[in-house]
């Protein structure tokens, strides 16, 4: 199991001080190129997406991804390698210069962005948008802001996929990363958004984790 500990203290210290995202970025200079201090660092495709892909048979054919809070760049790069023209950003900036470090050669597009205020000629642009473990690491009261922001981004005839950690109401949200509940993703509908899909499942890791895996279509 991932070490969470340092992840906790600094997300509950910028949250203290009215800094809900200055964290990412601390998070990512304390790992000095350590990915293991990163809890959600891999370095490999997150499976949820991945088994998604391989069930859906997704192909880029040259559409515009985007993928939220991109971290170390495995996603992206996955993406990419389908035939995505592929966009990813982060908050940090450390963190982006890592995923260029990582894939000198990559075709991604990797830039610093913030979701809550992202690039104008981003909204209704990406044909794929992919979110994974970012709005489970939001306060519970920026999420719903958060997904709309995300929500904005899906271009006409587009798909959004969200994957997170899942749990009841009645269940103890717990410490960071807290588990969302089936409502929070009540929003992206009112954003004309059709929900295709909603998975609850227990996933593979060790131990199992309960996840949400939710795909949205946005009608042309």
């Amino acid at each position: 199991m991932a070490d969470r500990s340092l992840a906790r203290r600094l997300a509950h210290e910028s949250i203290e001080q009215g800094d809900a995202l200055g964290w990412f970025e601390s998070l990512y200079q304390h790992a000095a190129g350590d990915e293991s201090t990163v809890p959600w660092a891999d370095l490999v495709a997150n499976p949820n997406l991945d088994s998604w892909l391989e069930r859906s048979g997704t192909k880029g054919d040259g559409k515009q991804a985007l993928v939220v809070g991109c971290g170390l760049g495995d996603d992206a790069e996955r993406l990419a390698s389908l035939g995505f023209q592929v966009t990813a950003f982060d908050i940090s900036q450390t963190a982006i210069d890592w995923c260029v470090r990582r894939f000198p050669n990559s075709a991604v597009d990797y830039r610093v962005a913030d979701l809550f205020s992202p690039p104008q000629d981003w909204i209704s642009r990406f044909d794929f948008v992919f979110e994974a473990y970012t709005l489970q690491v939001l306060p519970a009261e920026m999420r719903a802001d958060a997904a709309r922001r995300i929500a904005d981004l899906v271009a006409a005839d587009g798909i959004l996929l969200i994957v997170a950690r899942g749990r009841e109401p009645h269940e103890d949200p717990g410490q960071m990363p807290w588990p969302l509940l089936r409502d929070e993703f009540a929003v992206l509908g009112a954003c004309d958004l059709t929900e295709v899909n909603f998975e609850d499942y227990v996933d593979d890791e060790d131990p199992p984790v309960r996840r949400f895996r939710a795909e949205y279509h946005r009608p042309q």
